[in-house]
């Protein structure tokens, strides 16, 4: 179900991501997601598309092998918080839906090895929607 398709990134939050990634351990997820970076479409904030994901994005998206929703903000880690539903882009999930568009399907390994299939339903909010580059 992987299906090679485009995401985007702005080129704030690249250059921003790429500056936490550089000083983070390495690991599965950080290199999986480096190599999501190297192949992303940087967009300046100003064109990005409303429908994908950014930092700071609120999101609906889906687990398809269990077909639970979770709506999340994709933040970066000294904004995590579970409990308030935002998810840090250095986890799996946060790393997987960096930069989809609403309906865009992937499959990503978590800790435990299994793979998850997730699908975006919406994008709720996104800062550069907005008019918000700051965030």
């Amino acid at each position: 179900m992987n299906l090679q398709r485009d995401i985007f990134i702005t080129e704030t939050d690249l250059e921003r991501i790429e500056r936490l990634v550089s000083g983070s351990k390495r690991s599965t997820n950080i290199d999986r997601l480096k190599s999501e970076l190297e192949r992303a479409l940087v967009v300046p904030s100003g064109e990005i598309p409303s429908d994908v994901v950014t930092m700071n994005s609120r999101i609906i998206f889906r687990k398809l092998d269990s077909d639970d929703e979770m709506e999340i903000t994709l933040v970066y880690p000294s904004d995590s918080d579970v409990n308030a539903r935002k998810i840090s882009i250095l986890t799996p999930v946060g790393s997987a839906l960096l930069g989809l568009r609403t309906g865009d399907i992937i499959d990503w390994p978590v800790p435990s090895g299994k793979i998850c299939t997730y699908r975006v339903i919406s994008v709720l909010y996104q800062p550069e929607a907005d008019g918000r580059y700051d965030l």
